[in-house]
């Protein structure tokens, strides 16, 4: 197949751009000399765009789009997000559709429904919520929507929903973490009791090519590692592939959303630029119970986890 991927030098990009180049012809999406020699060495074609501004003669011949790039920041203004989330997504549908590509997988998330509540044991008949004050929720939500929506005969749209990507080749959460610790600004919150899904980088990846031919158009899945832990009991093995132990320092997770909400609030009115130390949006997502059932991509697309949890951890390089 011919495959146009979005996002490609990014954590997700980069390891579906690996995965697929041994069976695949790859273009990818890039805005930059740095980020052309980067995609080069991944084993893709660079092609140089942005999210907006894809044309149909770029997607002439691709059969499959992967959708990848997202604005995934805890903080920032709505129009940055809207831009790229939405408008991005949309432009990007619009293009492919015309350029007559018969497939488009979006890389969604479970946080397109997260409006600060507990979600436990959900799957995809769980409604998105009527608002959420997340911008990253609200506008990959609105994207989704577009992506389902935009499904037809001859264009079939899926939506890959993962939750809490990790594995080697991690840019975020397990970086962050470090940072934090190191920094002497890392605590629990509710002692790191909640419950969570988890999906290693190599199950998002199998997903996503189980779906380049399977999955109802029109639809979205779920994708896990199959197997649910709290956040202390994972986040503990985490660092502990980069040898590290967490305190045990903790905070009640409602102090945490009230002491993130005042941050928040001052930052604005202080009009700093920079991200502020605590959150709303990490401070629910790390105090809300989020557990997500995978029965629909086991049984519309066959989908078994490519690793297990014990197995991505022992294969967890130091960062």
């Amino acid at each position: 197949m011919k495959i146009f991927i979005t996002g490609a030098s990014g954590f997700v990009g980069s390891a579906l751009v690996a995965a697929l180049k041994k069976k695949h012809r790859l273009t990818a999406m890039s805005r930059s000399a740095k980020s052309d020699s980067a995609i080069k060495k991944l084993g893709a074609t660079p092609v140089r765009s942005e999210l907006g501004k894809v044309t149909v003669d770029e997607l002439r011949g691709i059969d499959v789009v992967i959708h990848a790039a997202a604005h995934v920041e805890q903080w920032g203004n709505k129009d940055d997000f809207w831009r790229v989330n939405v408008i991005g997504t949309q432009q990007l549908l619009s293009a492919a559709k015309a350029a007559k590509v018969k497939r488009f997988i979006f890389i969604g998330t479970e946080a397109a429904l997260f409006r600060g509540q507990d979600m436990p044991g959900i799957d995809e008949t769980y409604p998105y919520p009527k608002k959420s004050p997340y911008l990253y929720s609200q506008t990959k939500a609105v994207a989704e929507k577009l992506v389902i929506g935009a499904n037809t005969e001859k264009f079939k749209t899926l939506s890959i929903r993962p939750r809490l990507v990790w594995g080697t080749g991690d840019k975020t959460i397990l970086p962050v973490l470090v940072d934090m610790i190191q920094k002497k600004r890392f605590m629990w919150m509710d002692r790191g009791k909640k419950d969570t899904s988890t999906t290693h980088i190599f199950n998002l990846v199998r997903a996503v090519e189980l779906a380049l031919t399977k999955g109802h158009g029109g639809e979205a899945y779920f994708v896990t590692d199959g197997e649910d832990s709290t956040f202390r009991s994972f986040l503990t093995r985490y660092l502990k592939t980069q040898g590290i132990t967490p305190p045990e320092k903790s905070i009640p997770g409602a102090v945490a959303r009230t002491l993130a909400f005042v941050v928040e609030a001052a930052w604005k009115i202080l009009r700093l630029k920079s991200q502020p130390p605590l959150t709303r949006f990490a401070a629910a997502i790390m105090s809300r119970h989020c557990t997500i059932k995978i029965d629909k991509i086991r049984k519309d697309m066959g989908y078994k986890p490519a690793i297990s949890v014990a197995d991505g951890l022992s294969q967890m390089p130091r960062i």
